[in-house]
C-alpha cells in the first residue's frame, strides 16, 4: 500500500498558496506519506524542478499535475506533456479528450462544492472522467456524501486528498494505492484500474 496526497498547491506557481514547496517535501516526510503530486492552478511543474524536491526529500515520490479551470469547474490531471493543450476555460468533455490523448486520467475536483451542480455536468456534457474527489480539507459532509453517492453510480475511482494551500493542511486527506506508484504512468494506471481508497488522517496522526 503507498499512502499518497495528490492535491496541493505552492507559492511557486500558486499565487493563492502560502506554502514553500520545501516545506511541502518535509511536511509529507513527518506524515510518513509516501508521494505528493503538486498540481498547481493550470500550471505543470517542469521534471527539473521536481528533480530538486526530490533531491531534498530521498525516497519520497514527487509527481506532477494540473488543477485545470474548465468552463464546468475544477479538475485535476495526472500524466499529461503538454499543458498548454489544456487552457483555461476548456469544456470538460473536450479536457478529457485531450488528457486521454495524452495518455493521462482526469479526476473531479472537490465536485459539488459552492453549489457546483456536479450531477448537471455529468449528465448534460458526459466527462469521460477517470476518479473523483471523495474528500478533501474543503468538503464538507454533504459534499463527501453526495460525492460517494456519485461514485457508487458511474464506478469512477474514488480519491482523498487535501487540497493544501499550506503546510499545515498538508495530509489530512490522501488516498491509499494497491498499487506501486513510482511515475506518472504508474499513477495513471492505478486510477484507471480504481486501485484507490479515499483516506482521512486522524487529528494525532497529523500533530506527529
Amino acid at each position: 500500500m503507498m499512502k499518497i496526497d495528490l492535491h496541493m498547491h505552492t507559492t511557486r506557481h500558486s499565487p493563492d498558496s502560502d506554502m514553500d514547496p520545501f516545506d511541502l517535501v518535509q511536511r509529507a516526510q513527518e506524515l510518513k506519506l509516501d508521494g505528493v503530486v503538486i498540481t498547481e492552478h493550470d500550471w505543470l511543474w517542469t521534471e527539473p524542478e521536481l528533480n530538486e524536491l526530490r533531491a531534498a526529500a530521498p525516497g519520497l515520490v514527487v509527481l506532477a499535475g494540473v488543477e485545470v479551470g474548465t468552463r464546468e469547474g475544477h479538475f485535476l490531471v495526472y500524466g499529461v506533456h503538454d499543458p498548454f493543450a489544456l487552457p483555461v476555460g476548456i469544456p470538460v468533455a473536450e479536457l478529457c479528450r485531450e488528457v486521454h490523448r495524452q495518455g493521462g486520467a482526469v479526476v473531479a475536483a472537490h465536485p459539488f462544492r459552492w453549489g457546483q451542480p456536479f450531477d448537471d455536468i455529468l449528465r448534460e456534457e458526459r466527462p469521460e472522467l477517470d476518479g473523483l474527489e471523495l474528500m478533501s480539507n474543503n468538503m464538507d459532509k454533504n459534499c463527501r456524501a453526495r460525492a460517494a453517492a456519485v461514485r457508487k453510480e458511474h464506478g469512477f475511482a474514488g480519491l482523498g486528498n487535501s487540497d493544501a494551500h499550506h503546510k499545515n493542511v498538508l495530509g489530512i486527506c490522501y488516498t491509499e494505492f494497491d498499487a506501486v506508484i513510482r511515475d506518472s504512468r504508474d499513477l495513471v494506471a492505478a486510477i484507471r484500474e480504481r486501485r484507490t481508497t479515499a483516506r482521512e488522517r486522524s487529528p494525532q496522526a497529523l500533530a506527529g
